[in-house]
């Protein structure tokens, strides 16, 4: 094994480039079109964030100094408490590190590094990608730019929490390592499949979890070195910087089957996915799982009559409300083991993390989607494709709660944002009723949730929604909100997002300290100017 630790300094970022010692005026450039400038003062501290680029791989920040009042930053640097206890991060850009392990926009992120700390915000969390580690060699790794970030980050008396990544990104141009990619082309079966042929490549199948298909070794023993060359190589920051780590459990990072990655096409509906099961590694778990239940022909493929990605899910056999094959003795059979396969491969990688990092202080986590698509339905066709066996007559997260529960592991819960009043009707959709049954399920058994956001650009009235959520579920510890770039930094975003924060955030003042009434409304006046 062989693990290359290299500092800093090798991305030229200096120290006068993070943050400015003295109050005043801090200018940086950059020669590929980027101009950033940072200007602060303690007696006027708003921030006024300019874009000019929407490029999430190039943008850059104008901050400058405003003489209206802000009561966001403290003038005598006063701490602040998030309101019940709950700690706020941002994530970085998906490609803050690229795939040839350079940071991206290195100047402009610790621009908006600095302007997140001075709003109050507690911690970052950073994308750590499989394909730019371990790019090139199996047991070959370069954590050159994730260091270089974590010193940016802990300079700044930020936390930070990193988010491992063993599925790849077409948004971050990341894909999966080089050497993995080509045993793909030779074996494709170690990529999920559809029930027409396709592949999807972003990330491996469950069936192969535990099966020697790289180089010898299974997937999991790669996980598991190259979180230990992880835990080496970061150990100046563990426990003190680092203060939490979600392993990526599938697609996207989530435990689920990439059961909508050929995107419905239809103008009106959102169709339910495809089951991902017809691999040659699942077709013969299958078939074992059929045999051993007696039914050797069950085990031939999975639903005949399931429907394609763009087919309404009501219209086909399996799916639909009454009598449907997914209440038959079969629909059980298949359902049981599809989900099996996804809880079987998420208690093994929550294992493996709870293993190598037991000895340092720091919380482990994974991510389950927030499959909210057709909810109101009997069957739920969406995350029955997507591998959770919940339907009308069975609660189908408790197993996976549990799951998270035996590893001690927390649960980040995307969707914080979404409410059932802007979801489109013919969809059956119900965010805030399935983020009520998993928050249920995770307080029957102790599980603690993190909360995050959607990927939805500007969900309706979102940050009130994510303050009803923040305010409702009392043990909820962390909320990161995705993601820094060129949207969050625009001028339509970053003051709504100021003044979410400002909300969440109150100051623990001395009596001497408190504003008058003529402070708080002047200081309530120019927020809501700003907001606007």
């Amino acid at each position: 094994m062989e693990v290359s630790v290299m500092g800093s300094s090798q991305v030229n970022l200096g120290r006068n480039d993070l943050v400015c010692r003295e109050v005043g005026n801090c200018s940086f450039t950059k020669s590929f079109n980027s101009n950033i400038s940072f200007s602060s003062s303690l007696k006027s501290s708003k921030l006024c964030i300019k874009l000019r680029s929407k490029s999430l791989n190039r943008f850059s920040l104008k901050a400058s100094a405003c003489s209206q009042p802000e009561p966001l930053i403290s003038k005598n640097n006063r701490k602040t408490k998030t309101t019940d206890g709950v700690k706020l991060f941002v994530g970085l850009p998906l490609d803050a590190v690229s795939s040839t392990n350079t940071i991206n926009h290195a100047r402009a992120i610790a621009v908006g590094l600095k302007a997140l700390k001075l709003l109050g915000v507690d911690g970052i969390e950073l994308p750590v990608w499989w394909g730019v580690v371990e790019k090139e060699t199996r047991g070959k790794y370069d954590w050159t730019g994730y260091l270089a970030l974590a010193e940016m980050i802990q300079k700044l008396g930020l936390k930070l929490h990193v988010s491992l990544c063993f599925h790849a990104s077409k948004e971050a141009k990341i894909q999966l390592p080089d050497w993995v990619s080509q045993i793909g082309e030779s074996d494709p079966s170690i990529f999920f499949k559809d029930q027409s042929g396709q592949h999807y490549k972003d990330s491996l199948s469950f069936a192969v979890t535990d099966v020697p298909v790289l180089d010898g070794k299974t997937p999991v023993q790669v996980y598991k070195e190259f979180c230990e060359s992880f835990k080496t190589a970061f150990s100046p920051f563990m426990g003190s910087t680092i203060t939490g780590i979600s392993v990526g459990l599938g697609p996207e990072g989530e435990l689920r089957y990439p059961s909508h990655h050929n995107p419905s096409k239809m103008d009106n509906h959102q169709g339910a996915g495809e089951f991902q099961c017809y691999d040659k590694y699942m077709l013969s778990s299958l078939k074992q799982y059929a045999e051993s239940n007696g039914n050797p022909l069950w085990g031939l493929g999975g639903p005949h009559d399931a429907p394609g990605y763009d087919q309404p899910p009501m219209t086909s056999s399996f799916f639909k409300e009454n009598e449907g094959s997914w209440e038959t003795t079969y629909g059980n059979f298949f359902l049981s083991w599809y989900s099996e396969q996804l809880i079987s491969h998420g208690s093994r990688l929550l294992s493996l993390a709870s293993e190598t990092f037991h000895d340092v202080p720091i919380s482990i986590c994974g991510k389950v989607p927030l499959v909210h698509s057709w909810y109101k339905t009997r069957s739920h066709p969406s995350e029955l494709t997507a591998g959770f066996y919940n339907t009308a007559n069975r609660d189908g997260y408790v197993e996976v709660v549990e799951m998270f529960a035996k590893h001690s592991c927390q649960i980040i819960l995307p969707g914080m944002d979404l409410s059932d009043n802007h979801q489109r009707n013919e969809s059956l959709s119900s965010p805030e009723l399935l983020v009520a049954q998993i928050t249920s399920s995770c307080r029957k058994h102790g599980v603690e949730i993190l909360g995050q956001n959607s990927m939805v650009a500007n969900a309706p009235n979102g940050f009130e929604q994510i303050k009803k959520k923040l305010s409702s579920e009392k043990e909820m510890s962390l909320f990161t909100y995705q993601r820094m770039g060129a949207d969050f930094f625009s001028p339509e975003h970053f003051p709504v997002f100021t003044q979410f924060v400002r909300n969440l955030n109150q100051p623990e003042l001395d009596s001497d300290d408190q504003p008058t009434k003529q402070e708080e409304r002047v200081a309530s006046n120019h927020l809501q100017m700003q907001a606007a």
